[in-house]
This record gives C-alpha cells, structure tokens and sequence, in this order.
C-alpha cells in the first residue's frame, strides 16, 4: 500500500528524508513545477550525503555521454515569455541565438534574484542558500529549466543501484520544492515502491531532462546566488553605503536626468545652482510646490528665475514674484535682464484672486515672512494661490525660527489640509503613546496630513517632511562637495561655465574694544540698579487683560468682547516682547535706549490723559500687538537730551494721542482699535505712572547724549578712517534709532560718502547698487565720487541683496542670537566675492567679555524671572555663553555656518553618490546591480552596536530604522542615521551580529504592523472625505435599499479605511460645493467607484510582502 504524505498527519518533508537516506542511494532526481530556492533547507543536508552515480544524458548535440550525478533539478513552471522562447527555438532548431539566449538567462536570474528578495531574511535562510551555491559549485546539484510545454508534475526520485529488487524509489503527487509544498500547504504525496512503474518514472525523467527544450541554468543559479544578500563574498560597507546613498538620491537623480536648464542659465549657474533648479522643479511637478532653502549669498534667486524660465519656454507659463516691499525693484531689474514673463508684487499688496491674471508659476520671496498664518497679507496670498491653484516656489535662507508652525504655515501656501502626505508624524505618534494616543489628542487630523506634523514637535518628524520639498545647502556643503582647490594658493573656489573662479573667503572675525571709565555714559546705563529697574517694571499697556474690570464688561457689545479676549491672548507674549525689547536696545546702543524710555514714558502718559478724560483708549490691530505706536519713529534728526519733568511728558502724551486720534478716527477702518477706559480698573491708572516715575529716573542718569563722550562712536570713526580707510564698509545695526545716529555723526565728524538704509527707506535698490555697483551689474558704471563707502544699515538690509563689493562687516551691536551675525557676513561672503578674508567686526567694552556675559546674563535672568514668551532671537546667544567668549577672542570658524545637518537629505545623498561614481562608472554600475536585502557589518566605534534597515513602504516612502543588539531602537532620525552610516572605501567588513537577521526582521515588522498613511482617518469635518462618508453612511441608515445596500456598504467602508483620489475629491467637491442634492452625490459616489475612480486602493493590500520592501542593511559592531 502506498504511503500518503498530506503535511496534517505526516510531512512531505518527513518521507522525503526517508527515501535519500535509505541505504545503499547514490543520487536522487527531482522534477517540480515551481522551485523556491529558500526550501532547499529541506533536502540541502540529505543531498550533502550521497555519493552520487552515473547516468548517461544526451547533450546539445543529441550525442550521449557518461555523466557523474548527485541530485538532478528539473523545474517546469519557471519559464521565460511565450514570445522569448519561440525567438529562441525557431524554424532552424540546430542552433540558439546567442543574443536571444542571453536575454532569455538575464530575464530567469531577474526572476530568481527577486524571489531573494522577497519575505524577511534569516540566518537558517542564509545558510541553506551558501549551501546550495556550494553544491552547484561543486557539481553535487545541476539544475534545468523545462521550455518545451508548462510542466506541473512533482517526481522526486532516488537511486540504490545495490538492490537490484527495488533499486528505484520515488513520491509522486502535488508538493513543489518549496517550503509550503515540502511543510506548510496541505498536500497530497505518494511514495511508490513498484519496480516497472518506478523505472517509467525514471524514463520519463530522463526524457525530459535530455529534451533540447530544457537549458541548464545552474551557473546561472549561481550568479544569483553570489549576487544575493546571502553571498559569503558580499558587499562592503562602503558599497551598501553607496546602495543607501544610491535609493535616498533618487529625487535629485530623476530630476537632473529628467529636466534641461534653459538658456542663458545652463552657462551662468553653478552646478549647484543647476542641480537645485532641477530638483525644485521635480518638487514642483510631483506635489505642486517647494522650496529652496539655501543659506544666504548662495543665489536662491537667480536660481528662482532659472525655475521660472524653465515654465516659461517649457509651457508658455508666465510667472508672479511676491517679495518684500524692498526687494521688487531688485526683481524687476532680474526679470529684465534675463527676459522672463514675469510680474512682481509686493508682500503687502492688495489681491483680489477674481481679478488677478493668472500665473503658472508663483514665487514667493523670503516666504519666512508669512510664517504667521493668522495674519491678513498670508490670508489675501493664500486665497489667491487657492484660487488660481499655481505652482508654488518658496525662498528663505531660515525656514523657521523657533517654532515648526512658521514652517507648516508656509507650507500650507500649497498643502491643502486634507491632502495625504504619504508620511506621518512617527516621532511624535510614537511620543504621545501610539495611534490610539494621537487620536485621542488630535481627533480631527489625518495622521499623514500637515496637520498631524503641526501637532509634532520632534525636529526628525519635520526633516522627514521637508525631504518632500526642501532643497537646502550651506556653504560648508558646497565647499566639501562642488568646490576645487587651487594648488598653488590653497583656496577653495568655485568654477564657472567660462573657467572664471569664483573662491570663497574667510570670515575672520574681529574684536573693537571701545574704552569706559568710572562714571561714564556707559558705566551709568550699563550698571545693576538699571537693570533692577527695569525689572521692576509693570508694562500694563502690554499686559491690560491684567486689569479687565469683569463687572463692566457685562454689557460689552459683540465687538467690545472680541477685542477684550484678543487682549488676553496676547498679552503675556507682548509684555515679554517690550521688556527684551528693552534690555536689546539697552545692549545696543545707549542712545537708542534712552530714546526708547522716552517714547514709552509719552505714550503712557498718552493713556494716562485719555483715561483722566473718559476718551477711547487705542490698540494695535490684531492679537500679536499689544500697542499702537511705532516703536522707531520716523524723524529727521536724532534727540540727544531728555527731559524728566512729569508735565513735559503730560503734555507730549496729549500731543500723541490727538495725533493717534487725528490719523485713526475711531469708527474708520484702519489698524487702531478703540475700546473704552470703562472696561479696566483703576489700578491701570496708577501702574501706569509708577512705571513713568521709574523710567524718569533712569532718564535722570543720562540726561543728555553727549556724541564726543561716546568711545564706541570713536572706536568705529577710527576703524573707518585708519584700519579700513579705503575700503567699503558694511555697518549693521538692529535700530533705526542708532543708524540715523550713527550716520549723522559720522558725517557730521568727516567721514565722507555715508549712507543708510532702513524700514522707512523707499529706494534701497538704488542705495544698495551705489554701495556695490559692482556685483549689481550697474551700467552705466557708478564713477568713484558718486558711489558710497560706508552704508549704515538695520537688518531690514539682510534680504536677498548684492553687498559683495564690500568685504568689511561691522556689527554695532551684537544680536542676542549668533545667527544674526552669520547672517550678516553672508551679505557680502556670497558668490562674487573677490577679497580673501571678509572681516566681522563685533565691539566689546573695555573691561572685556566678562562684563558683556553678566550684563547679559542679568538681562537674561530678568526675561526669564517674569516667565514672559519672548520673540524669535530672544535666547542669550542661542544659550551658550562659549559662543560670546569665541566672537571675543576672534575664534576662527565661528561665524561659518554649522556643518551639513540642515542639508536636505535629497542634496546630501546625490553628492555623496555623484563624489563617489563620477569618473568611476564600474563602482557606478556594481552598486546599481547590487540585490536588494544585502548587507555588511562595519565598525560602530563610539554608536550602539546594532543594525540600520533601509526599507521602503508600499506608499514609496523611505524608512530607516536603526535598533540595536537588543532590538531596542536608537534612532529613526534620517539626519542621524546617515551620519553613522557614513563610510569609506577602506572601511573593514566585520563578521556580522549573530542577531542581524532578526534585528532586520523587527524593523520590518514594526513597519508593516503600522497602518497604511491616512487609512482610517477621514480628516477634518470640513474636508470632502468627511462629508461625502458621512452623506453616505446617513443615506445607508436611514432609508436602505436592499438593492443598493451592499454596494453602498462597501463604499462607505472603502471611503473610510483609504484616501480619495485627487480626481475624484475635486469633482466631489464641486458638487458639494454648489450644494448638489445628496442622491446625486451618491449616484456619483457609486459610478466612480465602479470605475475604480473613487480611493487610493493599493493593489496588493493584505500582501506582507509587498507592503514594505527591504533595500539592505548595515550592521554595526566592534573591531575585534
């Protein structure tokens, strides 16, 4: 009777076994439809131990020989196209073609080279594989492809030769050599012992394994092999690094490859330059916008016109620049140098989007500047991109300042609020407990929308985002990767189309130590009881919801209330904006200071009469405005004495509030509001001028500004006139107060062709190009006597202009963050710059840093004692005194930008790819032709040893997850990852972790465990995923129909668990939007589903394999 194997009550695998290690069998012959090369585990080691026999086989030739055998493979169902094998076996049958036959191999080990690939790999997998590739190695296995006809049988045959009653065994039925047909699947298998049958099998074997239809493909099974993740001569480190580097760069590849550079900026670019265009318009193209984020004086904008050029030529699209109000002269002169159809508006204009033309393409410039989504000039330009839907070009040197919302809000430009990102906020997900977590605080918000990033508040979220749209480098990235060095001087330079070089300088930072003396105008400002005093301070005109009386309010009208509760949002931030405000202008300049104390003691008196009165009391607009006035006032000469008798400023405050009054009626929309005095208590009143007595008696300290015992004006007039006598000299200041004063005594003491900039300056264009005619292009040339040699400038200078005919940086006074000062030297450290060094001067008092570091640190101390929001920069140097201690000992480096951690990702993997296969095209096509699943083992030295996965999800997004030897994760942070990734070409391999494969078998299934972006989350309730579910879960319980009921069920499902189509939401939403009747948005709903137009459904959903897919991995680990 014959034996049964279903793999329920005996395995396969079991009588599989029994029959190759029967005694007295020499070799074995297998015939199946499909082979897996991972279910060699099964019979790898039984086959290892025959000794194998002779069988005589018949070759290409139809000649017969004698031939050694181990084990013989024939697989049946493994075939090339229909169409290849008719190209290979055609009316000549003597011979193959070799070019058909090569193609028909290349396509079989593409075959089996992805079934490597797919599922998690592990180390009884790696070693079954090693095992086989010996065998085949070693002649103990050959294995054929049958192409004559599809062959499905199974026949596993083995030969005792000895026993001459039954020198054939065999098991015949439906189990494959694989591992569900040998273990797993529920099968039906045979064993049959008849002699005459067994010997029919064994002809029948024989008779297709000689027929010329099937080609021995055991060296190419061991191409595979060797290239396969389980080869013992794998990949190096180097070359798994450069796989990474290769997959992470494939939106900068694609978009160098894909798009061309119109004339003339193929040959006035950079490469740099071209490659961010190019990237930019890949961004542009794939998710309708981005943004270049390059640090200052690398040309974002000449690069923004080349973008525009491109959609000029490429679509007869024209463009519109937005841009701060200084800047459109300057983008007007580039759209007529470089022909471009392109209009230009300011920020602050006016737009009606029903009447403005349209545009394809919208830049807009220093787009930090609508990093406050609540405020008017970002509603008028989003309603307007809205509107037309245009492609959206941002530019800014800082993307954000302290908060990730200034970037969302930019981003929202041209991220619809609802639209699946296909990434989510993992960092902070995992941070607030998981899905279920996030949900629970965040009910409204897709997990894979802008809004669920809004919510994060870890910086690895946001990088992970802003690959999506970021092209950002800084100047030390493009030295280390674009730049050459000259061989005799040793300096760095960039080479342009015409072999001009364009070398970079070094910023040398210099120290101006001015004198003070006991007594002085300095010793008696910069001294404690000052800063006690303004400490003690109360601000109520920034903190009035401190003194809301509750009981008047009670019959406040609708527009009284709206204006008390903003009043309350706001005040505790501008409260904290006055008094930094304060300490700033009093570590600035002491007149600048004084001068604030004045204004601040006229305005209070200015509340002060209109309380006394019972008159309005005005308000600055909006909630991020705690005042109405102007904080630097616009004024010809500068006041140097200050009165401190309380009725001279009684009378200059009813002086300013009839001006108010006169310029901003109440009842006339402007930006004043007013509210009545009734409303607060009095105890406004009275801190109101308990604080004027305060400020009046700091005022009595320095009375009047005398200019000739001012030592930091002297310390300045003599650097100009002696150190940098004949050179352009760039002079910044953070006020408007100390420029205007600054400039009229320099000229006033003979210093010759002065000028200033500042927010009140209409024609900054054409002050900018007399103070570096130059890098402006100005023609006709500036003759020497007309142009100006020191400009005097507030940091309303710091955007986006041409400065680098000066290579002299002064700064006055020192901003309390560092990156306003390299900021400031990036205005003339830009491409152009012809000096060798550029110099930035920073002034110290006598006494030296210590004095700087503990005025600072009581200042400091004081903003944070009061537990006040302060502005963007308001951190004591960005909290590292070092950082003051380097500026004053003139530390080289200091003022360079920070190294390439706020490069794009994108940027940093295409130069490391592009630095490492240029000139080399072999590396290049060796890593190309890398397998995925591979891996190497490099030293870890001062990192957690461990393993770095490189998968990417079915959405094709990348994912990189490094845990450690213990399967805990160390990092998800890209920025972090590619950091200790980072190789060279001689770095060792290492044997790898005895873990790697499991540890690579967590990171894919934390991956998969996820649920898919956006699955489950219908959005916000005003998205058109929302109210078409819930349009159809309304019609489905309240009035079913049977007949439609079960469609209508499976769509509600549908349209719930994935994303809507853009195509689908936008004709939707149409009909949403012009209020369709409800069946005919089902009716819509239903056809489009039909057509398989409704949802994002991926095709291969509930498949493991195919939901993410491992790239490769890197162990890291010890040298021994």
């Amino acid at each position: 009777m014959a034996r049964l194997f279903d793999n329920a009550d005996e395995k396969f695998e079991e009588g599989l076994h029994a029959i190759l290690t029967n005694v007295g069998v020499e070799r074995a012959d297998f015939c199946t439809g499909y082979f897996n090369l991972r279910g060699w585990r099964c019979v790898a080691t039984d086959v290892e131990t025959l000794p194998g026999g002779d069988v005589f086989e018949v070759d290409g030739r139809s000649r017969e020989s004698s031939v050694r055998r181990i084990c013989r493979l024939l697989i049946g169902m493994h075939r090339p196209p229909a169409e290849m094998i008719r190209e290979i076996y055609g009316l000549d049958p003597s011979r193959v073609d070799l070019e058909h036959a090569q193609r028909w191999r290349r396509q079989v080990a593409n075959d089996f080279r992805r079934q490597l690939t797919l599922g998690v790999p592990t180390a009884a997998d790696e070693q079954t594989l090693r095992t086989l590739r010996r065998q085949l190695g070693e002649g103990k296995v050959c294995v054929k492809l049958h192409l004559r006809y599809p062959l499905h049988a199974k026949l596993y045959l083995a030969y005792r030769p000895t026993d001459a009653s039954n020198p054939i065994m065999s098991i015949m039925g439906s189990s494959n050599l694989t591992l569900g047909g040998l273990v797993r699947n529920g099968e039906l298998d045979a064993e049959f012992g008849d002699y005459h049958d067994n010997q029919r099998y064994a002809a029948w074997f024989d008779a297709r394994w000689n027929d010329r239809f099937s080609i021995d493909i055991t060296s190419d099974l061991m191409a595979v092999l060797d290239e396969g993740w389980a080869s013992e001569n794998g990949p190096t480190p180097y070359e798994v690094y450069l796989k990474i580097m290769y997959h992470l760069s494939r939106e900068a590849r694609q978009g160098v490859s894909e798009y061309h550079l119109p004339a003339p900026f193929d040959t006035k670019l950079l490469d740099f330059q071209k490659t961010a265009v190019k990237l930019a318009v890949r961004h542009l193209e794939k998710r309708g916008g981005a943004m270049i984020g390059d640090v200052v004086g690398l040309g974002k904008t000449i690069t923004a016109c080349a973008v525009a050029k491109f959609y000029e030529e490429t679509l007869g699209a024209s463009t519109l620049v937005i841009c701060p109000p200084n800047l459109t002269e300057m983008w007007k002169e580039y759209a007529r140098r470089y022909d471009l159809k392109m209009g230009v508006r300011s920020i602050a204009a006016r737009f009606d989007p029903c009447r403005e033309r349209y545009y394809r393409l919208v830049i807009v410039d220093e787009s930090h500047n609508l990093r406050n989504g609540a405020g008017q000039r970002y509603a008028a330009i989003k309603d307007l991109l809205d509107y037309q839907d245009n492609k959206v070009l941002l530019l800014t040197a800082t993307p954000y300042n302290k908060d990730f919302t200034d970037l969302a809000n930019q981003l929202r430009l041209f991220v619809d609020a609802d639209e699946d990102l296909g990434i989510r906020p993992e960092r902070q997900i995992e941070a607030e407990g998981g899905e279920q977590g996030f949900a629970v605080q965040h009910s409204d918000t897709p997990l894979s929308s802008i809004g669920a990033f809004e919510a994060s508040v870890q910086a690895d979220d946001w990088r992970d985002l802003m690959k999506l749209y970021l092209v950002r480098r800084t100047r030390t990235f493009i030295r280390r990767n674009y730049a050459k060095r000259d061989a005799e001087s040793g300096r760095v330079y960039l080479e342009m189309h015409d072999g001009t070089r364009n070398y970079f300088p070094d910023r040398v930072p210099k120290t101006l130590v001015f004198k003070t003396a006991p007594g002085d105008m300095f010793e008696r400002l910069y001294c404690d009881e000052v800063v006690k005093a303004m400490g003690d301070l109360a601000l109520p005109r920034y903190g009035l919801q401190k003194y809301i009386d509750e009981r008047a309010c009670a019959d406040a009208t609708e527009a009284e209330r709206e204006i008390l509760k903003n009043l309350s949002r706001a005040g505790r931030r501008m409260m904290g904006f006055c008094r930094s405000g304060f300490y700033k202008r009093m570590d600035s300049s002491g007149l600048a200071f004084l001068m604030t104390l004045h204004r601040h003691v006229v305005r209070n008196a200015a509340y002060l009469y209109a309380m006394k009165n019972g008159r309005d009391l005005p308000l600055g607009a909006g909630t991020e405005i705690g005042d109405c006035f102007e904080e630097d006032e616009s004024q010809e000469s500068v006041p140097l004495a200050f009165s401190v008798d309380p009725k001279d400023y009684a009378e200059k405050g009813k002086e300013t509030y009839d001006k108010t009054v006169a310029e901003n009626p109440p009842g006339r929309r402007s930006s004043v509001k007013w509210i009545s005095p009734r409303f607060f208590k009095r105890s406004l009143s009275a801190t109101l001028q308990r604080d004027n007595k305060i400020i009046l008696g700091i005022l009595a300290k320095c009375r009047v500004w005398n200019p000739a015992e001012d030592e930091k004006l002297r310390a300045l007039e003599d650097l100009l006139a002696h150190r940098h006598g004949n050179d352009k000299v760039l002079v910044f200041t953070q006020y408007s107060d100390t420029a205007r004063y600054l400039a009229a005594q320099l000229a006033k003491h003979g210093v010759a062709h002065v000028d200033l900039v500042d927010g009140d300056t209409n024609d900054v264009v054409e002050r900018v190009k007399r103070f570096s005619p130059v890098s402006n292009h100005v023609s006709p040339p500036v003759s020497p006597e007309r142009q100006t040699r020191v400009l005097i400038a507030t940091d309303a200078l710091s955007e986006g202009q041409n400065l680098q005919d000066a290579h002299v940086v002064v700064n006055y006074d020192l901003p309390w963050a560092i990156i306003r000062l390299i900021q400031r030297a990036g205005r003339v450290d830009r491409i152009g710059q012809k000096a060798e060094k550029v110099y930035c001067y920073s002034f110290f008092p006598q006494e030296g840093i210590d004095k700087a570091i503990n005025l600072r640190k009581k200042l400091n101390d004081r903003i944070n004692a009061n537990a006040e929001t302060v502005g963007s920069d308001e951190v004591f140097f960005e909290g590292n005194i070092q950082n003051l201690k380097d500026i004053f000992n003139e530390k080289a480096g200091i003022l360079d930008e920070a190294d390439d951690g706020e490069v794009d990702l994108a940027s940093q993997a295409y130069q490391v790819w592009e630095a490492a296969t240029k000139g080399n095209p072999s590396l290049r096509e060796r890593i190309q032709g890398l397998a995925d699943v591979v891996y190497a083992t490099k030293p870890c030295g001062d990192e957690p040893r461990g393993v770095i996965t490189y998968a990417r999800t079915r959405n094709d997004s990348d994912v990189l997850t490094w845990l450690d030897a213990e399967g805990n994760v160390v990092s998800k942070s890209p920025t972090r990852i590619f950091k200790a990734l980072a190789c060279k070409a001689q770095t060792p391999r290492l044997q790898p972790l005895t873990k790697h494969h499991e540890l690579v078998a967590q990171a894919l299934r934390d991956l998969q465990n996820a649920p898919n972006a956006g699955v489950g989350v219908l959005g916000s309730h005003a998205s058109t995923r929302y109210k078409i579910f819930t349009i159809l879960s309304t019609r489905l319980r309240e009035n079913p129909m049977p007949l439609l009921e079960q469609n209508l069920k499976a769509t509600v499902d549908l349209v719930y668990a994935y994303p809507m189509k853009e195509t689908a939401k936008h004709e939707l939403g149409r009909m949403l939007q012009r209020r369709a009747p409800a069946e005919d948005i089902i009716q819509t709903v239903l056809e489009l589903q039909r057509n398989g137009d409704l949802c994002l459904v991926p095709e291969d959903d509930g498949e493991s394999p195919a939901s993410a897919r491992i790239i490769c991995s890197m162990g890291l680990s010890r040298e021994n």
